[in-house]
């Protein structure tokens, strides 16, 4: 995990910082910042529209850690995970499809849980 481009993910009234990875993904969301939009939940997943294309890259993963920061390509979407979703089985957390990973939320990410649907989510280079 590359830790020198860390994003600032303010979601509501919540904060988190993410280290992003060295992925072609995350080399395009860098460049995109900064980016606000409505968040939408799916389970303990927040995600958005965000203004990246990209296709399922070497990082695909079709379950991924708690804290994971992926994009999902099928809705050109920045997706948080923070627990399960309606798709995952126990002890997994599991995408609607597979997500490129980008990077990894510090600290604990579960704090997310906090954000209402809707909310105004920012992400900005740290």
């Amino acid at each position: 995990m590359s830790t020198d481009r860390q994003i600032q993910i303010t979601a509501g009234d919540v904060t988190v910082v993410a280290s992003l990875n060295d992925s072609p993904t995350a080399d395009a969301l860098w460049e995109a910042l900064p980016i606000s939009a409505s968040g939408q939940t799916w389970g303990d997943e927040i995600y958005f529209g965000i203004p990246v294309e990209a296709e399922n890259d070497d990082y695909a993963e079709e379950t991924v850690e708690m804290g994971a920061v992926a994009y999902w390509p099928p809705g050109n979407a920045l997706c948080l995970f923070f627990g399960p979703t309606p798709m995952s089985a126990p002890g997994e957390i599991r995408p609607a499809s597979a997500v490129n990973v980008m990077g990894q939320i510090e600290g604990d990410a579960t704090v997310l849980k906090a954000v209402p649907g809707g909310a105004t989510v920012t992400v900005e280079r740290a």
